[in-house]
């Protein structure tokens, strides 16, 4: 059940990044309307990866590190790395997409695209890490499901 969902949340941060990619192709070339049109399923997509994730850890749990421990540490340095710029991009998307919705475009224009960058390198580290866990060496032990923790008083 984990590596399933893992894959499903895998799948919304790259499409994610994929629809920001193309919306920042479009207002390169001028096209504000597709431009947003991407943006907008980008946004989607990252919300749908956060409450997916936040889901899966609440009821599925969170999968250890499964492979040799020569690739630990390695596997840890991504892991931080992941977090802390999925956390700041999100952080960073949230003020991107207000800045639009408010039309204040010369400060969305500034943040825009170290949110995107930010963004596809968090995807990327992401990518790396799911295949870490599931796809490159043998899924660790799951462990337990916060709902499970909280319900239990543990």
């Amino acid at each position: 059940m984990a590596s399933a969902w893992a894959l499903i949340n895998e799948l919304f941060m790259i499409a994610s990044s994929i629809f920001a990619g193309m919306g920042w192709y479009q207002i390169r070339h001028r096209d504000v309307h597709r431009h947003r049109r991407m943006m907008v399923l980008a946004a989607s997509l990252g919300a749908a990866f956060f409450v997916s994730y936040a889901l899966g850890t609440l009821l599925v749990g969170d999968s250890r590190f499964g492979g040799p421990q020569s690739f630990a540490m390695l596997y840890q340095v991504i892991l931080q790395i992941h977090v802390m710029l999925a956390t700041i991009a999100a952080v960073l998307g949230v003020l991107t997409v207000v800045l639009a919705v408010r039309r204040r475009f010369h400060m969305h224009r500034k943040i825009a695209p170290w949110t995107a960058i930010l963004w596809f390198i968090s995807a990327g580290s992401g990518l790396i890490v799911y295949l870490m866990l599931f796809v490159i060496f043998p899924p660790g032990p799951s462990v337990g499901n916060l709902l499970h923790l909280i319900m239990s008083g543990h």
